[in-house]
């Protein structure tokens, strides 16, 4: 099988502090499939390390205000055309991004409060038929 996976989990430094949530659990699940690392963020021209962005209002802002919206949805289109070519047949994502939250999110007032939501690149693979899956429930 094709599996997609945050670039982080695998314990690339491309998370917005220019560190990794390298997943042990991740890798051995990865095991006997081919892998295809992904990261959104860094894909749509932002830049390791990065103020930390959440969702408001259905954009992605910093906690200035100013909108990154553009280049998280950038990248989003351009991991899951990535996604797309290899034929990956599922995701594993990081939990609680605005790029690839499965089922919650920040809530955008950068307190630390989680909702339940999807990040955008979650919400396009979704709307492409591709399965994902929060690496906390592997």
């Amino acid at each position: 099988m094709v599996i997609g996976v945050s670039a982080c989990l695998l314990g690339e430094n491309c998370k917005y502090n220019g560190g990794n949530n390298y997943s042990e659990k991740t890798l051995e699940y990865l095991k006997g499939h081919e892998v295809v690392p992904v990261c959104p963020e860094v894909l749509g021209g932002l830049p390791t390390p990065r103020e930390s962005a959440e969702i408001v209002d259905g954009v992605v802002k910093h906690k200035d205000g100013s909108s990154v919206d553009t280049e998280f949805r950038a990248g989003a289109m351009k991991a899951l055309q990535i996604l797309i070519d290899k034929k990956a047949e599922l995701v594993i994502l990081q939990s609680r991004s605005p790029s690839c939250g499965v089922n919650t999110i920040y809530d955008g007032t950068f307190s630390g409060n989680l909702i339940p939501g999807n990040g955008v690149f979650v919400e396009l693979l979704k709307q492409n038929g591709i399965k994902v899956v929060d690496v906390t429930d592997l």
